[in-house]
This record gives C-alpha cells, structure tokens and sequence, in this order.
C-alpha cells in the first residue's frame, strides 16, 4: 500500500469530518436558541454542540496545520541565518513533538478514566468520545509536525533554506 494515497485519504477524511462537526456544532446551537425562543428548551443542543466543538478543534487544528494557516510570530527568527531558522524551526517542531506525544499518551488516560461517565448524564454516550478528541487529534497533529520535521531536514540535507 502506498503510504502517501493513504495518508492522502485520511487527510481528506479528517477535513470533511471536520466540516461536518463545525456545521453540526453551528446547526445544534442555532436549533436550541431557535427553540428556546418559541419556549420549548432543548437542553441536549448545548451539549451535544460541545461534542461537536471538542472533535472540530483539533481535527481543524490539523488541517490549519498542515496548510500553513497557524498563526505565526516571526520578526525574531526572520532576522537570523537561515542556518539558525532552520536550527530554529527543527527545535519549535521537536518541541511541539514531544508536546503532542504528551498529549496523546494523557489523552488515552483521560479517555480510559472517564469511560464508566456518562456524557451529561445521557446514559447511553460515554464521556469518553468526547476526551478520544484529545489523543486522536494530538496523534493526528503529531504526523503532520513530523512530516513538517522531515521535509524541513530534507530542505536541510539539500541546503535550501525555509
């Protein structure tokens, strides 16, 4: 199998899912506000649009990522070498490396702790679909910056600077 169509498809499937739960999340509040304004409450809107907004925040975050769209500061290591931007940039990616390797390993403990919690007391969803954002989401983050890593020491090798 060829990793690069995989990891195509997978891309693809995280940016619709992504779509998906930003549009439902949007739907579900505009649903309860609509139908506390006829004065018939829908409680479960809420909570079910913070389900929505748990999954979309990281899978967006990827897909931000990915295409470059992250919010960036750099007026500091514009005015440096390109040997230090580049020396620069592997140590910011190795730091968010390790940081979202921490964030999947607590997220797979978060979620396993909270598997017996109901979700806002709606007994049939566990808490734990909802704190499965975090560890699949990091995971999903931590391929992307160590692809960022490897084409940033392949522009390295080739003495391109970034």
């Amino acid at each position: 199998m060829d990793f690069q169509r995989i990891y195509r498809a997978v891309c693809g499937a995280e940016a619709a899912l992504a779509a998906l739960f930003l549009m439902a999340m949007v739907l579900l509040v505009l649903t309860g506000a609509i139908a506390r304004t006829l004065e018939n409450p829908l409680n479960w809107t809420g909570d079910m649009a913070t389900f929505c907004f748990a999954w979309a925040v990281f899978l967006c975050a990827d897909v931000a990522w990915r295409r470059g769209s992250m919010m960036s500061f750099d007026l500091f290591v514009e005015s440096r070498s390109a040997a230090a931007r580049r020396a620069l940039l592997l140590l910011n990616l190795g730091l968010i490396a390790v940081f979202l390797l921490f964030l999947v390993i607590a997220g797979i403990y978060l979620s396993w702790i909270s598997r017996a919690r109901s979700f806002q007391g709606i007994p049939e969803i566990s808490y734990s679909f909802v704190t499965l954002s975090l560890p699949v989401g990091a995971a999903l983050l931590f391929v992307t910056t160590a692809l960022k890593i490897r084409d940033a020491l392949s522009a390295s090798a080739a003495g391109v600077a970034r």
